[in-house]
């Protein structure tokens, strides 16, 4: 009898791994499943993308060739721009051309740098990377705590002050912060250097303080749009049953508010990191001039201003594609921070 009971209690086991083996598949698949479709999903907006790249050109006015030469540009040279840019070809071949070019990886080249648009953006990238990702990992604890703290104590001096720094962050201008920014911790205290960047390569303590003024005046604004966004939702889900129940059972208020409020106010919390993670790559055009940092936002600027209209088209183009990919990443998370998101 015990060796029977034995053998049942093992198959027994066995079934039950088998079942647990079978449910974890199938969420694998259904995640997959989800994240192709999302990908699928993607695809005509890159295409719609590529097109409204390309249609930059057509859209200036006047002659592309004559604009980007320049006005006092003899002939000659205005139809060697004409060439090198592909405009003496007929509309439909020159779009199939470009979209051909970028199935191939081939985003144009520039005509100042003398090198592709790529390699352009692949020497900056590190100096907008930097920026980015230290204003991002400073503006995500900061404004999830404010948003939490406000909507915990709705209504008080605490939910007044958070607000109100909130609304601070997101109304002055970013530019106008970046130049006291210096004149105050650059100029008159000396703490960080006023312009300039230094890789990481030189030194954890070079790399931090050539960013750290740059990246704190970006997420001002992102703190301030987080919090607000973070209070809100808070607030919807602390009126919630569950919490009132949770409450109930004697749970700490800690373990209430961060573990389960916070857990399922992560869907709009996640949707605004995605957008403040956009917002921080539009942004750094502004701050990279305003510290002069060889960033990308920077390059697209003299770009413009040096008619280099082809870097100013990839440049942008790469932006298009970067949105999209950061908007799959929010929708993926999705499907881990809330599960009946899958069933959707």
């Amino acid at each position: 009898m015990c060796r029977r009971s034995r053998a049942k209690a093992s198959a027994a086991k066995d079934a039950a791994r088998s079942i647990a083996q079978a449910r974890s598949f199938r969420r694998e698949l259904v995640l997959l499943r989800i994240i192709a479709f999302k990908f699928l999903q993607a695809v005509p907006v890159i295409l719609i993308i590529s097109i409204l790249a390309f249609l930059l050109l057509s859209l200036l006015p006047g002659d592309p060739a004559i604009i980007i030469a320049g006005e006092q540009a003899s002939p000659e040279a205005v139809e060697r721009v004409r060439q090198q840019l592909g405009l003496d070809r007929p509309f439909l071949q020159q779009l199939a051309i470009w979209l051909l070019n970028l199935a191939q990886g081939n985003f144009g080249s520039s005509l100042v740098l003398n090198q592709s648009v790529l390699s352009a953006v692949g020497e900056r990238l590190p100096v907008t990377l930097s920026l980015t990702v230290l204003s991002i990992s400073i503006t995500i604890p900061i404004g999830v705590f404010l948003g939490s703290l406000a909507a915990y104590y709705r209504r008080s001096w605490i939910d007044a002050g958070v607000m109100t720094f909130a609304l601070v962050g997101v109304s002055i201008p970013a530019f106008w912060i970046a130049i006291l920014g210096i004149i105050l911790f650059s100029v008159r205290l000396g703490w960080v250097p006023s312009s300039g960047f230094a890789p990481i390569s030189q030194g954890f303590g070079a790399w931090f303080s050539s960013v750290i003024l740059p990246a704190l005046i970006l997420s001002l604004f992102q703190i301030g749009f987080l919090a607000r966004m973070t209070r809100s939702a808070m607030l919807d889900v602390l009126g919630q049953d569950f919490i009132r129940t949770a409450r109930a059972k004697g749970l700490s208020e800690w373990r209430t508010v961060g573990k389960h409020a916070l857990r399922n106010a992560l869907i709009l919390i996640i949707t605004a990191t995605g957008i403040l993670v956009s917002t921080a790559i539009g942004g750094s055009v502004v701050i990279e001039q305003v510290f002069a940092l060889p960033g990308i936002g920077r390059m697209v600027v003299q770009a413009i201003l040096a008619r280099d209209y082809p870097l100013v088209q990839g440049t942008m183009l790469i932006f298009g594609f970067t949105f999209v990919i950061i908007n799959l990443i929010v929708d993926v998370l999705y499907t881990f921070a809330d599960p009946r998101v899958r069933h959707d």
